[in-house]
């Protein structure tokens, strides 16, 4: 899975803030939730960093929305 490149040496310390900041009563399928979800708010933003987007319109048409 595709991360920022300056975030990769910091992996632990955000895994470790991450885990603080769960309620007590978490369960692990909410751990593993939030790292799913930040994995994929991470490939999103390596995506738009690199210039792989898709305009509202292309993907309108597409769908045949438009």
């Amino acid at each position: 899975m595709p991360t920022i490149t300056a975030s990769k040496g910091n992996v632990k310390a955000r895994a470790i803030r991450m885990i603080r900041d769960l309620p007590k009563s978490s369960s692990w399928d909410d751990l593993m939730y939030r790292i799913y979800v930040r994995q994929k708010i991470e490939a999103g933003l390596t995506d738009l960093k690199n210039g792989r987007v898709h305009s509202h319109e292309l993907i309108r048409k597409e769908f045949g929305v438009a």
